[in-house]
């Protein structure tokens, strides 16, 4: 299955973005999920995706639209956010050190402890995309 969504680069529309990647993950997966830690692990590096694209990459810019993207292959999923933006040169990017109390800089750091690959291809077609990919297991039996 694969859905998209095409959104304003507005993080007033930040609660329709989680909406729907929850909506496509319920139809996708049923009761076959814990949905107590999946959803709030996907949730948070969409979120956080999302929100770098609106303040980063459009610099408050709502007139450039965001697309996202997602594809099911049985368990695996894959979200793709898109955007329009200069786009983020990953060789100047460095992790934060705690001990700096820095506080930005988080995010990929963030989506890649959430999810199992992340990958930043910059300029495609003149888009950015970023693609989260996850494994979602199966709801344990007890």
């Amino acid at each position: 299955m694969k859905s998209e969504l095409h959104v304003p680069s507005d993080l007033n529309y930040l609660n329709i973005v989680e909406n729907w990647l929850l909506g496509c993950l319920k139809i996708q997966f049923g009761d076959s999920v814990d949905w107590s830690r999946q959803s709030s692990r996907l949730r948070l590096a969409l979120v956080e995706a999302y929100s770098n694209v609106v303040r980063h990459a459009h610099k408050e810019q709502p007139n450039l639209p965001i697309l996202l993207r997602v594809e099911f292959k049985e368990r695996d999923i894959a979200i793709e956010i898109w955007d329009y933006g200069a786009g983020f040169d990953m060789a100047t990017y460095f992790p934060p050190n705690p001990d700096d109390r820095q506080e930005g800089g988080y995010g990929w750091l963030i989506m890649n402890r959430l999810m199992d690959k992340v990958e930043y291809q910059l300029q495609v077609n003149g888009a950015n995309c970023l693609k989260l990919e996850a494994t979602i297991p199966e709801l344990a039996n007890n």
